[in-house]
């Protein structure tokens, strides 16, 4: 079914899309909590009137500009590249995938750019109130245009709320609400913007933490890690519980991804959870598989955390290659068998289109027979694969297991740590904790570590797939020239870097000014 596909295409094009990904990851979630920490720093100014809280809120403005202003530059071509690297997957789900871009382009991002204006440049030509208002209206607009971005991620992992189109080969969205609120999405949600309050929380303690550190500026740091820590310690509770859900939803919908993510093999009741692991470095050709070199299990625990019961069946990698008829689940070739079957029917409803009408009146009414959608166009994607080796649908293993228990188990840290540094902020001994001070300026890079290791667990984890189960990278690649491709990404490379280093150094000027000369 692929054999004609160039795979450096396939290749250059994933790449691509990754590196604009992950800068564009670098710039968003510190917009995201930035913001709201702004808000509620201008909201004490306007109920105090204390202009120490006002210059406070215009030093973390600034910092907010200078990060927001870059985002939006990589946020654009991100969206520009679903069309040109992307067109077969553009036309097969645009009707779907569309309609939140659509939505996040009108409504969050007009909002986001008619109000920083007077956030940014109305201080002293609008009321205190209606200035607070536009700042409240920055944090809400770029935290709508994360639902929308989110809500379309969310439906690539787990495609609910539309039906397919043969006429067409689209996809169409039959229930927006379904779309926008399905546990994947909700979930998504959540987590996400939860790890981007609590970097923007870990961002503000670090810069501050460094100037108690130089004895500079004391009280504004001092009040920075307050607001910063609670905020955080909030944001940081939720993104364990939302994080929960949404491995118990990533098991549900996406096992493959689940299993890899485990590293585990073959399923079992009673599973446990590795809890720390190194896997080797050799590959076996069989499912991929790697052995565990060392590795520390809580009994039972993976079994709990997905069915709330210890006795809970987890598939493995094995059982979803070669099936397990005992659980119901089909193997690799027999999904592959189903979907070629839909993918042939699809070939002959376009042949027999306006040649011959009584067989594809027959032919179209399997698209509507909701047990032939369910028995074969379910498995429409694998149909891709017929005849391919069955490891072609194994993500990799290492890299999901890796950025998974890298993600949670510094998810932990962090609430540990901002639990401490609340307790001593609160207590006003902060400042004398140097270790814990220096801690703080180390959890910044940590907390981009673990932020960019949520979406490479996320987006590996689902490969081959665009759309689980119904569009493999392979058949939604544009069929462009790879040399184009290649000059694109190291040019996007270069740009890209070039942007992170000055908007760093930009950064940098500005904390080493300081609040009281950069926030007047």
């Amino acid at each position: 079914m692929i054999e004609n596909v160039d795979m450096s295409l396939v290749d250059w094009s994933r790449a691509q899309f990754a590196l604009t990904a992950l800068y564009h990851w670098l710039f968003v979630p510190l917009t995201l909590g930035l913001s709201f920490i702004i808000a509620i720093m201008e909201s004490i100014y306007v109920r105090t009137g204390d202009e120490f809280w006002k210059k406070t809120t215009k030093f973390w403005m600034n910092i907010f500009g200078i990060n927001f202003a870059i985002g939006v530059a990589t946020g654009i071509i991100l969206e520009f590249e679903f069309g040109t690297n992307w067109s077969n997957y553009s036309w097969f789900v645009g009707d779907i995938f569309g309609a939140p871009l659509a939505i996040e382009g009108i409504m969050a991002f007009f909002l986001e750019s008619t109000f920083i204006a007077v956030m940014f440049f109305g201080w002293n030509k609008v009321s205190k109130k209606f200035h607070l208002l536009s700042t409240w209206l920055v944090a809400v607009g770029s935290n709508l245009s994360a639902i929308w971005i989110l809500v379309a991620n969310a439906w690539m992992q787990n495609p609910v709320g539309m039906k397919f189109n043969p006429d067409t080969a689209r996809n169409e969205m039959v229930n927006f609400w379904e779309v926008l609120l399905s546990p994947t999405a909700v979930n998504k949600f959540l987590h996400t913007v939860s790890q981007g309050y609590v970097l923007a929380a870990l961002v503000v303690i670090g810069i501050s933490s460094w100037y108690l550190i130089k004895n500079r500026n004391l009280m504004f740091a001092k009040k920075s890690i307050i607001v910063a820590a609670a905020f955080g310690l909030v944001a940081a509770v939720n993104m364990i519980g939302s994080g929960d859900n949404s491995a118990r939803d990533v098991a549900r919908t996406q096992p493959m991804k689940f299993a890899a993510m485990e590293a585990l093999y073959e399923g079992r009741e009673n599973a446990p959870l590795v809890a720390v692991g190194t896997l080797s470095g050799k590959e076996q050709a069989e499912y991929r598989k790697k052995d565990f070199i060392f590795k520390i299990e809580i009994p039972s625990a993976l079994s709990y955390m997905v069915h709330l019961s210890p006795d809970g069946f987890i598939p493995g990698i094995m059982d979803l290659i070669d099936g397990n008829e005992e659980r119901g689940i089909l193997s690799f070739s027999e999904k592959a068998d189903r979907g070629a079957v839909a993918i042939e029917t699809l070939r002959e409803l376009k042949e027999a289109k306006g040649k011959d009408e009584p067989r594809y009146t027959e032919l179209r009414q399997k698209f509507d027979d909701p047990d032939w959608v369910e028995n074969y166009f379910q498995y429409f994607g694998y149909g891709y694969y017929k005849g391919m080796n069955p490891i072609s649908i194994i993500p990799s293993v290492s890299l999901s297991f890796y950025s998974f228990h890298l993600m949670v188990g510094l998810g932990f840290l962090f609430i540990i740590f901002l639990a401490v540094v609340l307790f001593f902020s609160v207590d006003n001994k902060l400042h004398n904790k140097k270790w814990l001070l220096r801690l703080g300026i180390i959890m910044v890079p940590l907390a981009y570590i673990a932020t960019e290791a949520g979406w490479i667990v996320a987006e590996v984890g689902r490969q081959p797939w665009v759309i689980q189960d119904m569009l493999p990278t392979v058949a939604a690649v544009s069929q462009i020239n790879v040399s184009s491709v290649q000059i694109t990404f190291w040019l996007f490379a270069l740009l890209f870097t070039a942007l992170l280093i000055a908007e760093l150094k930009i950064m940098f000027k500005q904390i080493k000014t300081g609040p009281k000369e950069g926030g007047n």
